[in-house]
């Protein structure tokens, strides 16, 4: 299939051929009906189809098609530098300096004009500074909250996660998608309720 006869075309298929591999990062989520975790590619599959349906909900400026390619190439270096989970700081020791050098890796093995532009992309939604980027980090912190939810606490209650330390891993919502936030801070404070979602710990 990749022959050298359309250099272009090979440096194409070998970069798909190569996030293929985002299949195997597995995630701390788990799918809906809790029977094994989500991979990561699964993940970034849902963010587009959570940017396609809600982009009512997107900040004002933003883009939605250019989220869409913005959260499908969000987590490719993670087949490089692995999917460190949000609620352990041990596992975000150097993930910065992990991801950036993976994300010059994958993305140079497309052509030079779409490796600078999916690259861009990346180092865009990882400074979460405009509203495309505002609205992508929004969904990506919607997704998994959705799921753990519906799973019963799902990683937070494998990981003893408390509510103050999700509510602050939400915060982005609160600016990427404003009118979502209210229904995060209700579902969060429902998690508790349930027992899904341990409280914060009482102050001194």
């Amino acid at each position: 299939m990749i022959d050298g006869t359309d250099p272009r075309l090979d440096r194409q298929l070998r970069f798909l051929l190569e996030i293929d591999r985002l299949k195997g990062i597995l995630r701390q989520t788990r799918v809906l009906d809790g029977a094994r975790q989500e991979n990561s590619a699964e993940h970034s599959w849902h963010l587009a189809l959570c940017a396609a349906l809600l982009a009512e909900h997107a900040p004002a400026g933003a883009d939605v098609a250019r989220v869409t390619r913005m959260v499908l190439v969000h987590d490719v270096v993670e087949i490089d530098a692995g999917d460190a989970f949000c609620y352990d700081p041990a596992a975000n020791v150097g993930k910065e300096e992990r991801e950036r050098m993976a994300a010059e890796r994958i993305f140079g093995l497309l052509p030079d004009d779409q490796a600078a532009e999916l690259h861009a992309l990346w180092e865009e939604f990882e400074a979460g500074e405009t509203p495309d980027a505002r609205f992508a980090v929004a969904l990506d912190r919607l997704q998994p909250l959705l799921l753990n939810f519906a799973h019963q606490g799902g990683s937070w209650r494998a990981n003893a996660v408390t509510h103050d330390r999700v509510l602050v891993r939400m915060a982005p919502i609160q600016d990427g998608a404003p009118q979502v936030w209210p229904f995060v801070v209700r579902l969060l404070d429902e998690a508790v309720a349930r027992g899904y979602l341990a409280p914060a710990p009482a102050s001194d």
